[in-house]
């Protein structure tokens, strides 16, 4: 994980993308791309322009009826997921956007270690 935004739920898409891609860029020179859904306007790829990132906007065919999954996006959708197993991060515990920004980096480095060691914990679901 590169990156944490956590912004109010009253935000914008826009606003999220903007300040992840400023996250981003200025965290490492190595990504170059940028999938997005549909819910982010030509400003975000007009910003990821002005850092260096080219952001490609993941259109729905309007041919497709019912649920048809988009390209990578069940990457994001198990990370979710993931994240989803951790207690804290269930429900908005938090009162400050930087402590749930910590939680999502415990989380995702949880996850790490447990990969790594081929370990498991048990989740809060199983105790």
């Amino acid at each position: 994980m590169i990156a944490v935004v956590v912004l109010a739920a009253s935000a914008h898409d826009n606003a999220a993308g903007v300040a992840l891609l400023d996250k981003v860029a200025a965290e490492t020179d190595t990504v170059k791309k940028a999938l997005v859904d549909q819910g982010f306007k030509n400003a975000v790829v007009a910003h990821g322009e002005q850092v260096g990132i080219d952001v490609e906007i993941v259109e729905r065919n309007p041919a497709d009826k019912g649920f048809v999954p988009q390209p990578n996006r069940w990457v994001v959708e198990q990370t979710n997921g993931i994240l989803m197993l951790h207690r804290r991060l269930v429900r908005d515990y938090e009162h400050r956007p930087a402590s749930s920004e910590s939680r999502v980096y415990w989380a995702i480095s949880d996850l790490m270690a447990r990969r790594l060691t081929g370990t498991s914990t048990p989740d809060w679901r199983g105790a």
